[in-house]
């Protein structure tokens, strides 16, 4: 039940900033990290629990934007992941949780570092 409150709500503002027209050419290029955030939905309890399993669909989505380190730094560390429960420092260490051979290793992420 928690966990269909926090989908919910992440939907809700993902919404909420899409209707705002929050637009921007930072990290993500044109997408802001919030709305990159939503993409990455499957990886909801794997980054909030180092034992939980990672999903397909999680470690296609962390590939696909981990292409871009800074901008899945900065997808972790948003607003929209940390309003989802999301854990930093467990957030950062499912891209090797997924094997993705061509991750970026050492890469500071904010406070963290990713193994």
């Amino acid at each position: 039940m928690a966990v269909q409150r926090k989908y919910i709500f992440f939907l809700v503002l993902v919404a909420i900033l899409g209707i705002a027209g929050v637009h921007g050419a930072g990290e993500c290029g044109k997408s802001s990290p919030d709305m990159e955030a939503f993409k990455l939905a499957p990886c909801a309890s794997a980054a909030q629990d180092k034992d939980a399993e990672v999903s397909d669909g999680c470690c296609s989505q962390v590939k696909k934007i981990g292409q871009n380190p800074k901008c899945l730094c900065a997808v972790m560390l948003s607003n929209t992941a940390k309003s989802s429960g999301i854990k930093p420092e467990i957030a950062v260490t499912i891209p090797k949780r997924c094997n993705i051979a061509d991750r970026p290793t050492g890469y500071k992420c904010g406070a963290y570092t990713v193994p």
